[in-house]
């Protein structure tokens, strides 16, 4: 397995900021769900949530009495790191279209793996090897309710999200102990295992209580 370290730097080094949000119909108050979650799954998934946001999404929904709906990033989730790129940008673009839309819904931003590298990029983890930062707009930390991130790669080099100015204390960044993804370990099969290892169970109580 190779480790995601390079498309981290290759997303930071390439995306010169994120793009304003793409023009969408404006959505009705039935359209808007009370939570959300963004969810960028992992390399070489197929669309959609992914296995790991599958899970999460079904834990969380059995532990809150609001409807929970999702949004799964759309990019190709391939090696190259353009494409982590394309999900920074539509990430950024559908959740600054649902602050401007959907004001009330409480937003959970998730990712795995690659996945979890997008998140980073968008909530400002800095990378001051390359001394670049892609926020998002000001007045969106206020809808974000949490971040729950797996098997982050910038937790290895000792920047999981936890450690944001913003975000820290409403976000969690598990790691599956040996998974040389997040962390100096060298358990490879580890990087597979958090829907097995409970990981995402915990995530989502974590979130849940934060709703």
């Amino acid at each position: 397995m190779r480790l995601l370290l390079p498309i981290v730097a290759g997303i930071v080094a390439t995306v010169a900021g994120v793009l304003a949000p793409a023009a969408l119909p404006t959505a009705r108050a039935a359209d808007c769900p009370p939570v959300e979650v963004v969810f960028a799954r992992g390399t070489d998934e197929p669309p959609g949530l992914g296995r790991v946001g599958d899970a999460f999404v079904g834990s969380l929904r059995g532990k809150v009495s609001q409807a929970v709906g999702t949004y799964a990033v759309n990019y190709p989730a391939t090696y190259d790191f353009l494409a982590a790129a394309q999900g920074a940008n539509d990430a950024s673009n559908h959740i600054q279209w649902m602050v401007a839309n959907c004001p009330a819904t409480r937003l959970v931003l998730g990712g795995y793996s690659q996945g979890a590298a997008v998140i980073d990029v968008i909530t400002s983890v800095p990378f001051p090897a390359v001394g670049f930062n892609a926020p998002l707009p000001g007045n969106v930390p206020d809808h974000i309710a949490a971040v729950a991130v797996f098997g982050n790669p910038t937790a290895k080099v000792g920047l999981p999200l936890t450690v944001s100015p913003v975000y820290g204390t409403r976000a969690i960044d598990l790691c599956e102990a040996g998974d040389p993804v997040c962390s100096d370990g060298d358990n490879i099969p580890a990087h597979s295992d958090y829907v097995n290892s409970g990981l995402t169970n915990q995530a989502a109580s974590f979130v849940a209580g934060l709703l």
